[in-house]
C-alpha cells in the first residue's frame, strides 16, 4: 500500500484553463527578470565606488622640461607634469618619450624604461611630479643621434602626446626614462 500526499496548490496548478498556464508563466518570468534587474543594479552600484582620484588626462597637465644635469658620463634631465585642473588626479607608471625633429619625425628609438619600481603618484592642483631622462654625456660608448628639437610626451595611461621643446641628443645608444614620481629619480 502506498501513500501519496498532494499539494492543495498542485491540485490548483492542474485545474487552471489551458490560457491560465501560460499567463501564470508569463508572470513568474516577469517576477524573476525584475528580481535580476534589482539585484544587477545594486551590484552595479557596490562595484561603482572610487578606488582613488582619477588618471590625470592630458589636458589635466602641462608638461615641460625641468633641470638638466649632468654626472659621472650621464646627461638626465627631468620632464615635469604640472596639474592645471581644479581637481586632484593620479599618475603611475612610465611616461612615452621619444625624440622627434622640427618635422616631428622621430629619431632612433623611444626611451626605454629603467626599470625602478613605481607607485601612484596624486597631483593636487597645481602640484608636479617629475620623469627623469637619461642619456651618455657625449659618444662613450657608440655614437650620438642628431639633436632633437622636441620630445614627444605620452603622460603614463596616455594615448595622446604633447610634443615638449628639448634640445635632446640621445648619445650611446642609451635613452631611459624612469616612472613618474616626485623624488626625482630615474
Amino acid at each position: 500500500m502506498f501513500l501519496t500526499f498532494q499539494h492543495p496548490s498542485l491540485d490548483r496548478a492542474r485545474r487552471l484553463p489551458r490560457r491560465g498556464l501560460p499567463a501564470a508563466l508569463t508572470a513568474v518570468a516577469a517576477a524573476l527578470a525584475t528580481a535580476g534587474v534589482a539585484w544587477g543594479a545594486t551590484a552595479a552600484t557596490a562595484t561603482a565606488a572610487p578606488a582613488g582620484p582619477r588618471t590625470c588626462a592630458l589636458d589635466d597637465l602641462y608638461v615641460s622640461m625641468g633641470h638638466k644635469e649632468g654626472a659621472a658620463g650621464s646627461l638626465y634631465w627631468s620632464v615635469v607634469f604640472t596639474n592645471t585642473s581644479s581637481t586632484k588626479c593620479a599618475l603611475r607608471g612610465y611616461p612615452g618619450v621619444s625624440a622627434v625633429d622640427t618635422a616631428h619625425h622621430q629619431i632612433g628609438p623611444a626611451a626605454t624604461h629603467s626599470g625602478s619600481p613605481y607607485s601612484t603618484v596624486t597631483l593636487t592642483p597645481a602640484h608636479t611630479a617629475t620623469a627623469v631622462l637619461r642619456t651618455t654625456n657625449g659618444p662613450i660608448g657608440g655614437p650620438c643621434q642628431r639633436t632633437a628639437s622636441y620630445l614627444r610626451v605620452y603622460p603614463p595611461a596616455s594615448h595622446t602626446a604633447v610634443l615638449v621643446p628639448a634640445p635632446w641628443k640621445t648619445c650611446s645608444n642609451t635613452f631611459r626614462t624612469g616612472p613618474v614620481n616626485t623624488e626625482g629619480t630615474i
